[in-house]
């Protein structure tokens, strides 16, 4: 008699890291060839963890060794809590949990939350992961999303043209620890859109469509994002994350060889414990050189394959991309072609980073950094402050922008000569990063204009250091003018709104005697004079200004 599983067919699509360019794992979506299941799914948990259990076995069944997405509904969870008949399957595919990335999609209206909540917690507590599915396009509550803080938060393509609330999303995943992704990408502005955005991942039909099969290969637009990252911390972890081969640590020999034989993308397999902490690292050439001797595999078949492997080295999620540079740095010499294991809260595993990866990352980011850089002062131009701006204002901080310069720049170059204003700049910029200091930033957007991101509170020593300074250039007396605008949260949407704001009060501390400075706050009236006075009214005939 016909099943209704007989009408079922499972297509894959790949999610795409976008630092990598490489697949970082598998989404497994329900086809039906006849009839409406998934419509019943939706008011049937019974129904809908049958096709999540369906999907992992149509996985098993196409040998991948990539993790897996599967889709349940969150009334599916509240209802059905450890999907048991999930959990068999992947145990059935020789799956380990937390290869396995369940998507808790909408609707969420009448799911009872403290039920969906105790299921998540059940199932992490497994190992498996939990992503939250549909963002944007459906009535997940904030607080919901919150209150689980899903390992993934996939962003509806439609969200794209509301940058604001995709600031919102990216800021929400940073604060809970989780990766950004953004589903249903199908052009290439819209994946610039997403990059932009600060997702680590995409999917849809620009990198690839669904499938019967898994894609081979995925095409990723060339542009590569600049990393939006200090000299002292780096680009996150997360960015660079690629699928881990695991096997359990009783694994032997002869299965990693099969593994390895059978998968020449695979560089080296995690060995990991039954909480799916890695225990051991086996290389790729290390253990096939000795295997593929001449008595190789009689002699080490059988053996445990943690035998002819290495301890793990290992980083947290939240590890930066420098923090893994020292760890290849400070092992073994012959280990710097190692696989690093990237490790949640719990100690496992949840995907390698390799060198090359964060090596190429890291010198595209230096070369796009020297290239804004001032040629006079060597100080980053206009374009890496605002964007530094944009990202304070995403993260909801409060912060101060400033815009310092020479007061008659242009009568110093004309009476002491060109070389003795560069010299001035050249001085004024290195007094300025000297006073800086933590998360303070520092550029230079040409001639004798500087523009300051500082904390507030760092702004009175900052200004001090430049402005108490005695200044000249060819034994000419010169003053500086400083404006800083406060920028409260949600007081400016953008770099050029808080630009906008700072304008006026540029021209309010040229408009001062001396060493001036003036204090306004975005979107509000007025301003404060910090230094400089009011200058005498000038003589008929003679202009005023600096």
């Amino acid at each position: 008699m016909p099943s209704w599983t007989d009408s079922i067919r499972f297509a894959f699509q790949p999610v795409v890291n976008l630092t990598t360019g490489g697949v970082a794992a598998l989404e497994i979506l329900a086809r039906p060839e006849t009839g409406d299941v998934l419509a019943q799914a939706r008011r049937d948990p019974e129904l809908d963890g049958g096709l999540a259990a369906l999907a992992v076995g149509a996985a098993a069944r196409k040998e991948t060794l990539l993790p897996l997405h599967v889709n349940v509904f969150a009334a599916t969870l509240a209802d059905l809590g450890g999907l048991t008949a999930l959990r068999q399957a992947v145990r059935q595919a020789g799956r380990l949990p937390w290869e396995v990335t369940v998507d808790v999609g909408p609707p969420y209206t009448h799911v009872p939350h403290r039920a969906l909540l105790d299921a998540v917690g059940a199932l992490r507590g497994e190992g498996f992961r939990i992503c939250a599915d549909g963002v944007g396009d459906g009535d997940a509550p904030l607080r919901l999303l919150a209150d689980m803080a899903p390992d993934l938060m996939k962003l509806d393509a439609s969200l794209l043209t509301r940058p604001a609330a995709v600031r919102a999303m990216r800021t929400l995943c940073e604060q809970l620890g989780a990766l950004l992704s953004v589903e249903g990408v199908e052009t290439e502005t819209q994946c610039a859109a997403v990059r932009a955005a600060g997702a680590q991942l995409a999917q849809g039909d620009l990198f690839a469509p669904p499938s019967r099969r898994p894609a081979v290969d995925v095409y990723v637009p060339v542009t590569v994002p600049s990393v939006p990252a200090t000299p002292r911390t780096g680009p996150s972890v997360r960015q660079f994350l690629r699928p881990a081969a695991l096997l359990p640590a009783t694994a032997s020999a002869g299965q990693v060889r099969a593994l390895l034989t059978g998968s020449p993308e695979v560089s080296g397999v995690l060995l990991v414990d039954r909480a799916g902490v890695p225990v051991r690292s086996v290389h790729r050439s290390r253990f096939l050189l000795p295997m593929s001797g001449r008595y190789g595999h009689a002699l080490y078949a059988d053996r445990p394959a943690a035998k002819l492997g290495d301890p793990p080295r290992t980083v947290g999620i939240g590890a930066t991309a420098w923090e893994v540079l020292d760890v290849v740095a400070d092992g073994e010499r012959d280990r710097t072609s190692d696989d690093v294991a990237a490790v949640d809260r719990q100690g496992r595993c949840v995907g390698v980073v390799r060198l090359a990866d964060l090596v190429r990352a890291l010198a595209e980011s230096r070369v796009e950094e020297a290239a804004g850089l001032n040629p006079l002062t060597r100080l980053p131009g206009s374009d890496a402050i605002t964007g530094e701006v944009d990202r304070r204002i995403a993260d909801g901080r409060v912060f101060a922008l400033s815009w310092l310069d020479v007061d008659h720049f242009k009568q110093v170059n004309d009476g002491a000569g060109f070389a003795a204003g560069d010299e001035l700049i050249r001085a004024v910029g290195r007094a300025l990063q000297g006073a800086a200091s933590g998360s303070t930033r520092v550029g230079h957007i040409g001639g004798d204009d500087f523009l300051v991101l500082a904390d507030p509170e760092r702004l009175d020593p900052l200004a001090a250091s430049v402005l108490d300074a005695p200044w000249s250039a060819g034994g000419r007396t010169v003053t500086l003018s400083l404006a800083t605008v406060l920028c409260a949260p949600g007081s400016v949407t953008d770099h050029r709104q808080a630009a906008a704001c700072l304008a006026p009060l540029k021209q309010a501390a040229k408009a001062l005697s001396g060493a001036s400075w003036v204090l306004g706050r975005a979107g509000l009236p007025g301003h404060e004079i910090r230094r400089g006075s009011l200058p005498a009214p000038a003589p008929a005939g003679v202009p005023g200004g600096r």
